[in-house]
């Protein structure tokens, strides 16, 4: 027999995958999660500790990036005194508490800035070359944590100098809401710096004194947590295939207090780029993010439904498998072992004849072969009539009933049951933690734009009075190649003439207004949004340097895990960067999403802020907008921040048991096609084609050979109508001889064992016997 064919195997690889179904369906359908957090709020605390992470690494990278062009930019230029090189800084940049310059070979403080910089606890002798000037962490006397970075400034004939400047490792613009705090954790777990957790001596109440001091306790319980978790690999710290986030990230699960349970997210500062370090990447820093979550007292599950589900797959499968087992495969071999007996010789017994369908069919002219093999001729046996009434109910009749059974209990699963869209009970965490990732990633846009006009600015100060094209070039290729954010920089004179250009072509006409607003927004119409910031350059009459922003680095910055579909919208709602593909300039596609922008812009004199709703479209959806807040010329733009997603995309535990409960019906509908389509391929189809050749051969057809197709139960009952036409065919040639005269001299006597048979040579001492050893097996049966 085939491996793949006969009755046999189809219908006991369908009751094994039934059964198996079953038992799957009652285990994880009726799983009860005892966790008290829905695991969606443990990723959404795991994707904002990211997004803290991105944030303070892409801080701490431009804060160094902008030091060492400074210092590149002014030892380019005519030396100039260390009072001057920090007012230069301070007018520019507002990012650093306290800045320095020191003169290498004595120590001596030249000039100072803002806060006291703990130069005392670093030997400014060993940072005259390159390989000294990496950044460092320094503890002060009172436990504050600053990060200091370092540039030379060195002029020919003059003294090498050191710029200092010092920072704090606080977060910027993050968006912590109510009842979170976040904080920044080295190697050994010790927390550098936080926020959102009060001291416990700036509250009143003894009860929130002693809430604060247990918070500050799990807050450092989880940042210990998060410092082993750091140590391993990126790569062997997530599913095979997840991607995400470069560096190591997950969630903690804290202890309960009252009907709240602490959760936690962490995340290693990674480079953006896998394979490559960076200054804040190198530094061995964690962020861990903590926030209490309230449990639902409402929220219930039961075993009951998977249960009930398993035990209905067994009974529908139960019954299918009967069926067919009763009335498909006991027929076909009762006809396998009755046309054996006919190839035998054995013709004493009537044929028992099927009740049903083709096997209905093939039985009767089994018995109509057998008594004309008796002597009766092939009118005399008569035409079989065709069955009537539930006779007439074939293979496939039958295979689409159990399709029809086996679909009854699929079908509800998968298009009924458990729809969660109606019941699904979506944390306000949720909720909370989609308002302030988008406000954390609108500030952060904000910010690039800022950083990247006060770029310009530093660059623009830094030509002045160059006039030579080969200068200016000099200046911005160094720039073009330093920055990445910008496609093209160039510099247009009063009346819009370009006289030196780094990059791409212009996409823009210049106008003598190109410096009346630092970024401005072009490009309306087109199929690309034109980000250009302006910088004039002083002493030069109206000449303005300008700067295209690359349409990538904007798409670059909404991409967050965790937050849907991100889109950047400026004051019209018109669309200006996204996440995922769109159309430049095009409206918002929902009208509640445009109606959350226009509520959390500026209205009636009070400030904007972000916002975040629950609502219905195509489902439940979650969306937040943020618009620009803060200080800086991006602000002015009156852009905002959207993101909305699905709920049934979160692992919710409602959405979770719809999807296994679809899951559970797409199996049964998948297990059941499959099985039963392979029945109705090797059995029903041939089975239909072999009862017509079977009621032709006993309607006296002698000619046509019947050839099996397949080694498996039709295919044996096939070759043994063969041999019973080949016994026919005989008798028929045997029956002009008695009686005839012997024929002339040389004619030739027939063979006298019977026509060629057409499997292979017959042997002399007796007609061969087609089946085979492997046919035994159903004579035993």
């Amino acid at each position: 027999m085939s491996l793949i064919g006969g009755i046999r195997p189809p219908i006991a690889v369908l009751s094994v995958l039934l059964l198996t179904l079953a038992g799957i369906t009652a285990l994880v359908l009726g799983r009860v999660d005892n966790a008290g957090v829905p695991k969606a709020v443990l990723t959404s605390q795991q994707h904002f500790a990211e997004d803290g992470a991105i944030a303070l690494r892409a801080s701490i990278d431009e804060s160094v990036t902008d030091l060492t062009r400074s210092a590149a930019l002014f030892n380019a230029g005519q030396p100039v005194s260390g009072d001057a090189v920090l007012d230069k800084l301070g007018s520019t940049y507002q990012k650093w508490m306290g800045t320095a310059v020191v003169e290498i070979g004595s120590g001596k403080l030249v000039a100072a800035r803002g806060e006291t910089v703990p130069l005392t606890s670093v030997d400014t002798s060993a940072l005259g070359d390159e390989g000294g000037l990496a950044p460092r962490m320094v503890t002060l006397r009172n436990g504050e944590v600053r990060l200091l970075s370092f540039a030379l400034l060195s002029w020919p004939g003059k003294p090498q100098l050191l710029l200092v400047a010092s920072n704090n490792l606080k977060f910027p613009g993050i968006s912590l809401g109510q009842f979170r705090s976040i904080a920044v954790v080295d190697r050994s777990g010790t927390i550098l710096s936080s926020d959102g957790i009060a001291e416990p001596e700036q509250v009143r109440t003894s009860l929130d004194r002693q809430e604060i001091t247990a918070s500050r306790k799990q807050l450092r319980d989880f940042a210990r947590s998060a410092a082993r978790e750091a140590r391993q690999d990126p790569r062997s710290s997530k599913t095979p295939g997840t991607g995400g986030y470069q560096g190591v990230s997950g969630s903690l699960l804290g202890g309960r207090l009252l009907s709240e349970q602490s959760v936690a997210g962490y995340a290693t500062l990674a480079s953006p780029e896998p394979g490559e370090i960076t200054t804040a990447s190198g530094l061995g820093l964690s962020v861990v993010a903590m926030v209490k979550v309230a449990e639902d007292p409402t929220r219930a599950t039961s075993p009951v439904f998977g249960l009930l589900a398993g035990g209905a797959l067994l009974l529908v499968g139960g019954v299918a498998v009967g069926v067919l087992l009763g009335t498909v495969q006991r027929p076909l071999i009762r006809l396998f072992l009755e046309s054996r007996r006919l190839t035998r010789g054995d013709l004493t017994r009537p044929v028992t004849v099927p009740g049903y369908g083709e096997a209905h069919r093939i039985g009767g002219a089994l018995e109509r072969l057998r008594r004309q093999l008796l002597g009766e001729s092939a009118d005399a046996t008569g035409t079989p009539a065709r069955p009537r009434g539930p006779r007439r109910v074939g293979t496939r009749a039958l295979l689409v009933a159990c399709a029809v059974v086996l679909l009854a209990w699929s079908a509800p699963l998968m298009l009924l049951l458990n729809r969660a869209d109606s019941t699904a009970v979506v944390p306000q965490q949720l909720v909370n933690d989609q308002r302030e990732r988008t406000d954390t990633l609108s500030d952060r846009v904000r910010r690039a734009l800022n950083e990247g006009e006060v770029d310009l600015q530093s660059v623009a100060s830094l030509i002045g009075d160059r006039t030579e094209p080969a200068a200016m070039d000099a200046v911005l290729e160094r720039t073009v190649h330093e920055n990445q954010r910008y496609r093209s920089l160039y510099v247009v004179d009063a009346s819009g003439e370009v006289l030196a250009r780094q990059g791409k072509e212009p996409r823009v006409v210049r106008s003598k207004r190109a410096a009346d607003t630092s970024i401005r927004l072009l490009g309306h119409g087109g199929k690309e949004p034109v980000v250009v910031g302006t910088a004039e350059i002083p002493g030069r009459d109206g000449a303005a340097l300008v700067g295209e922003f690359r349409a990538e680095f904007l798409n670059a910055l909404l991409k967050r895990p965790g937050l849907g579909v991100v889109r950047l919208v400026d004051g019209k709602g018109e669309v200006v960067a996204g996440n995922t593909g769109f159309l430049a300039f095009d409206s918002l596609p929902d009208e509640r999403l445009r109606d959350l922008v226009a509520a959390t812009g500026r209205t009636l004199g009070r400030k904007a802020r972000a916002g975040g709703v629950l609502y219905r479209h195509d489902g439940v959806r979650i969306a937040a907008a943020a618009p620009f807040t803060g200080r800086g010329p991006a602000e002015s733009l009156g852009w905002s921040v959207v993101s909305w997603q699905p709920a049934d995309r979160l692992a919710i535990p409602e959405y979770d048991t719809q999807n296994r409960t679809v899951l559970a019906g797409l199996l049964g509908a998948a297990a059941a096609a499959a099985c039963l389509g392979w029945l109705h391929i090797v059995v029903a189809r041939p089975l239909r084609a072999l009862a017509d050749r079977a009621e032709a051969l006993a309607g006296g057809d002698r000619k046509t050979v019947l050839f099996p197709q397949h080694h498996d139960e039709v295919g044996a009952v096939t070759r043994s109508l063969e041999l019973l036409r080949q016994q026919l065919q005989d008798q028929r040639r045997q029956q002009p001889q008695r009686g005839t005269p012997q024929r002339a001299t040389g004619a030739q006597d027939p063979s006298p064992y019977g026509p060629r048979d057409p499997y292979g040579p017959r042997d002399p001492h007796g007609p061969r016997d087609p089946h085979g050893p492997q046919d035994q097996q159903y004579v035993r049966n």
